[in-house]
């Protein structure tokens, strides 16, 4: 299992809201520059996260993007299912129901599925607001007003 960039880049820009926008809207441009993600790259991550009912986006004067979800209810899982493909650790495993044919007769199953319950059952777990909550207010800032990536 590798998460990719499109999902890192997403829980990263709606961290990122959370601490420099609130409840105000904020610019694709802003996020661009404070996360050094291209414009073009961060308005598909967006407009998933929008469609999902994460984000709220608006046009014009004073738009931008702000945060419709409760951070403390919003967890990472919700963030990674919208951008990524599977989280599985095996492939039997990337849909509810699993159509391999070898199924019943796999002695290692049940290890990949208590795995997969386990990374989800921790990214379910890990909720928005501790990334706001538990990071000093001048982490991630680098003189000037740039953030630096941190690997989410």
């Amino acid at each position: 299992m590798r998460i990719s960039t499109k999902g890192r880049y997403a829980l990263r820009v709606v961290v990122d809201m959370a601490r420099n926008g609130g409840e105000n809207y904020v610019k694709l441009q802003d996020l661009s520059a404070r996360q050094q993600i291209s414009e073009k790259y961060l308005e598909g991550i967006l407009g998933s996260l929008v469609r999902a009912r994460i984000l709220e986006g608006y046009r014009g004067k004073g738009g931008g993007y702000r945060l419709r979800c409760k951070l403390s209810e919003c967890s990472v899982w919700d963030i990674l299912k919208l951008t990524e493909t599977s989280v599985a650790p095996v492939a039997c495993l990337d849909d509810d129901e699993n159509r391999c044919e070898r199924a019943s007769a796999c002695v290692t199953l049940p290890i990949w599925k208590e795995l997969n319950s386990l990374i989800r059952g921790y990214l379910e777990s890990v909720k928005l607001d501790q990334f706001v909550r538990n990071m000093p207010e001048n982490e991630g800032v680098i003189p000037g007003g740039d953030s630096w990536n941190c690997g989410l």
